[in-house]
């Protein structure tokens, strides 16, 4: 059996980049893209469109087409006999062994890599309308209803705009698209115990930002030209919005961490060093699971690169001391 010098598991910004920089670095590389379901519960599978980095205005699929182009490009290449990509099948168990990973697919084969790169991300948590998370989808697809401030903040730019969410972080977020873009805010507690801290809420106050306590039972727009025009609530108020914004929280993909034994944060994410290091020798992790760095595209590139490259340097320090060792050898004065 084949043992890997890497093994990547996911293939989104992350993992799409860790499997470039490490055949670049001319190491031997397995990459797990994730079955179709894993694929489905996936942050990238919103993100349509990216407009916060350059290179990407055109993209009608912002995350999915720049990594089908490397993968394709990497396929087409000189490195080609370095990468192998397992197309739409996931990982199930990961153990280490000694001093390489035992690694079991979706399908059931087993598979061995000297070390182990993590990229499989984050999913934002959707809110239910009548216990159904279907009603958002024609609105979350067309970027009416966005989930992240950094990357989709300026689209409510002169739109009047409904912020879901009843922790004070969600109302932070209202807070930021006011004093950002100065459009009309209303925080949309939908039904839940609203968790406000006292001096957040007199920013709330301070910029006029309504908040709705009842839950939200209808969204009327066009679905197939992915407009938003209205929420409903409980009792019967109709809220006139053209742009929504999701914030409940994140579901952090590090279960196969977890099992693994790696250190985690109160909230899930994967702890790790400046190369994405984490406290299991050789395994690392790289984009949105990493505790304390940005879920961003261009900070998932980032790290996914600091762990090839620190993968890369301990592989070619161990072959340059073997070649050292024979070349010692060969050399040694005769006795």
């Amino acid at each position: 059996m084949q043992t890997y010098d890497i093994a990547i598991i996911g293939s989104g910004s992350a993992g799409t980049m860790a499997a470039l920089r490490a055949v670049l670095n001319n190491d031997t590389c397995l990459l797990f893209s994730g079955t179709p379901q894993d694929k489905k519960r996936s942050r990238a599978l919103w993100v349509k469109k990216v407009e916060n980095m350059p290179a990407h205005f055109n993209y009608r699929r912002g995350i999915e087409d720049p990594n089908s182009e490397v993968l394709k490009w990497i396929s087409e290449s000189d490195f080609r006999q370095k990468l192998t990509h397992l197309k739409n099948i996931g990982v199930t168990k990961l153990e280490k062994k000694s001093d390489v990973f035992e690694i079991q697919d979706s399908k059931g084969a087993i598979h061995h890599a000297r070390y182990v790169i993590l990229c499989t991300g984050v999913m934002d948590v959707q809110p239910l309308i009548q216990q159904k998370i279907e009603p958002i989808f024609p609105y979350a697809n067309a970027q009416a209803i966005d989930y992240c401030l950094r990357c989709d903040g300026h689209h409510i730019k002169g739109k009047v705009t409904a912020v879901i969410g009843h922790e004070n972080s969600a109302a932070w977020v209202a807070i930021m698209l006011h004093e950002r873009y100065g459009s009309p805010i209303h925080l949309c507690l939908h039904g839940e115990e609203a968790k406000i801290e006292a001096e957040t809420q007199e920013l709330l106050d301070l910029y006029g930002i309504s908040v709705k306590a009842e839950a939200i039972t209808n969204i009327f727009g066009d679905e197939k030209a992915g407009l938003l025009e209205a929420f409903e609530f409980s009792n019967g108020e109709r809220l006139e919005v053209q742009m929504g914004f999701v914030s409940l929280g994140m579901i952090v993909y590090s279960d196969l961490a977890k099992t693994l034994g790696a250190e985690l944060d109160e909230r899930g994410f994967v702890k790790a060093n400046a190369t994405g290091l984490t406290s299991i020798e050789g395994f690392y992790v790289a984009g949105d699971v990493m505790a304390g760095v940005k879920k961003q595209i261009y900070t998932a590139w980032d790290t996914a690169v600091n762990a090839a490259d620190a993968i890369n340097q301990k592989l070619r320090a161990e072959r340059r001391a073997k070649k050292l060792s024979a070349f010692r050898n060969l050399n040694a004065p005769k006795v």
